[in-house]
């Protein structure tokens, strides 16, 4: 990840993220509810309290290369979000919900064009391009899910879940925000 870290605690807006594809008045609940923590319980711990890509700790932990499922996408001028799942290669098993927003202006043309063909995880995108990354932790949150959640992550109604917000550093720059949401283990 290199030696560039970012200055002072930035913090990723988790209403604006959900807002890129739920958006109000009653569009939030329609993921889940969601509720800031301090603390996450064994094993999303592991997943999720780190500074670290979320595709290198699910690959990890479940043993498994895993594939973005692209729900929907959508760019506004320099800035493209995206809603994924993640699923394990050998198994099938969805493992993972994303929201990311990033700004294309921060990346360089090939890992853009890489993360634009919705081939591969974000995570892989930047390192198998070597950008200098820093993956910041801002909030972990309790996540109850609404239908769309549980139809995603073939789960029902209601099951609480994990999840937090981050912030990837690319080059020393702010680029891409992130909801990562694990299922139980």
């Amino acid at each position: 990840m290199g030696g560039i870290t970012s200055s002072g605690d930035s913090r990723v807006d988790i209403h604006q993220l959900l807002n890129e594809f739920y958006p109000p008045p009653k569009g939030h609940s329609q993921l889940g509810e969601f509720d800031s923590v301090e603390s996450v319980p064994s094993p999303s711990d592991r997943l999720l309290d780190h500074h670290g890509h979320m595709t290198v700790a699910v690959e990890s932990h479940f043993g498994q290369n895993v594939d973005v499922h692209v729900h929907r996408c959508k760019r506004q001028g320099d800035w493209y979000s995206r809603e994924i799942t993640l699923i394990t290669q050998q198994s099938q098993r969805t493992i993972q919900y994303g929201i990311v927003r990033l700004d294309t202006t921060k990346l360089d043309a090939e890992v853009w064009r890489k993360i634009e063909s919705q081939q591969v995880p974000l995570g892989r995108a930047l390192i198998e391009h070597d950008v200098l990354r820093e993956v910041q932790m801002c909030e972990l949150w309790k996540v109850t899910a609404g239908p769309c959640l549980a139809e995603m992550m073939h789960l029902q109604l209601n099951d609480e879940l994990y999840g937090r917000t981050a912030l990837i550093y690319c080059d020393g720059v702010p680029a891409i925000e992130l909801l990562e949401i694990v299922v139980p283990d």
